[in-house]
């Protein structure tokens, strides 16, 4: 396996919300870091971080990995530009499923392509400083699980890739090795279909419960001191519902939740979702 300080790495959209999360971790990593970015407001963003800027035909034919920090929805057209400039064997990491598992990404036998998806701190995470408590979405200072998964070419850099990859998402606890379809089934379906969807639900009830007359600071204690506990009880535990909250969940449940919910779990509608998401005809 190579040393780290060996390897030459370009991150492709470094001045944008991802990338700039990336772009900090690895400002002080031991390989040499290459930033691209075409945006003029993210220009200013790594000039202001005293980062150089690369074009692709400067930085890619020579990278050994190139991260590509860029909204799926242009991956297709990225990775296009990205693949005739690679040099042999170069790996390309994107950071989401959906391109992967949709055939998006443009990638050829030569070069290994790798789909690496931070979990975001746990709410069960033990936080012991205000740093950790204020690092919500993770890559800062509260450690996080990543998931991985080798959408095509060499299983093999997989070792490599994974050091990368953790100090792209640093602090982290473990990386989770799965596949693209197992990657797309996390996210979207669990946990922006449903998880994500949930949590807009908890807002508009927040919302509904203050309209009827509910002074705000007692709605928003009992909820978020509430989604705490129903978490820890239905996730882990803790302790069991009480018999009339059981009822009253399972009266919640007829009333607000389909029947069929599940079928977001089905392919079809798992390919629909990416579909709609990636804006595909």
């Amino acid at each position: 396996m190579r040393s780290l300080t060996d390897l030459k790495v370009t991150l492709v959209g470094a001045g944008g919300k991802m990338g700039t999360r990336i772009s900090n971790n690895l400002a002080d990593a031991p390989f040499q870091l290459r930033c691209v970015e075409s945006s003029e407001r993210n220009l200013k963003n790594l000039e202001e971080r005293n980062l150089k800027v690369f074009s692709l035909e400067e930085a890619l034919p020579e990278s050994d990995y190139v991260i590509l920090a860029v909204p799926d929805i242009y991956i297709k057209a990225v990775s296009s530009q990205v693949k005739p400039l690679l040099k042999s064997g170069a790996v390309v990491i994107t950071l989401d499923p959906a391109a992967a598992y949709a055939n998006q990404l443009v990638i050829d036998d030569d070069h290994t392509s790798i789909v690496a998806h931070p979990c975001h701190p746990s709410v069960f995470l033990e936080r012991y400083t205000k740093e950790e408590y204020d690092d919500a979405f993770g890559g800062v200072a509260a450690p996080q699980d990543v998931v991985v998964a080798v959408h095509s070419g060499d299983d093999a850099i997989l070792a490599e890739a994974l050091k990368i990859i953790e100090l792209m998402y640093a602090p982290v606890v473990k990386c989770h090795v799965i596949t693209v379809e197992q990657m797309a089934i996390l996210e979207p379906t669990l946990v922006e279909t449903i998880t994500c969807m949930i949590g807009t639900i908890f807002k508009e009830s927040l919302d509904e419960t203050i309209k009827l007359g509910v002074p705000e600071e007692a709605a928003k204690a009992m909820l978020y001191g509430h989604i705490n506990i129903a978490l820890a009880v239905a996730l882990k535990g803790t302790n069991p519902f009480s018999d009339a909250c059981l009822i009253a969940i399972d009266l919640g449940k007829e009333a607000i939740i389909q029947p069929d919910w599940k079928k977001v779990f089905e392919k079809d509608h798992l390919d629909l979702t990416i579909q709609k998401m990636l804006k595909l005809s």
